[in-house]
């Protein structure tokens, strides 16, 4: 029977590293366009060497890494398993 619920748990975190890796992908990739958008749009950046554009793209890439929302993509892991775990709880 612990050997049902060991793959069971298995799978979920397989499936939910996938999960994870795609939505961090798609996040990132979210932010980066944000950010190219925000310096392509201000009048006041036009001229500007491609050298400052890719500096501050890089520069809002790391204050991301650290942000809140980098963090609450790992919910992707809790959830499930919060989730599995308190029904199996109710259902026993």
């Amino acid at each position: 029977m612990i050997i049902v619920w060991l793959r069971l748990a298995g799978i979920i975190v397989i499936g939910s590293t996938i999960v994870y890796v795609l939505v961090s992908i798609y996040s990132r990739s979210v932010r980066r366009e944000r950010l190219e958008n925000e310096w392509d749009t201000d009048p006041a950046r036009e001229g500007l060497p491609r050298d400052e554009r890719d500096a501050y793209i890089e520069a809002g890439i790391e204050a991301y890494r650290h942000s809140l929302r980098k963090r609450l993509i790992w919910l992707v892991y809790i959830v499930p398993l919060v989730a599995i775990s308190v029904i199996v709880y109710v259902v026993n």
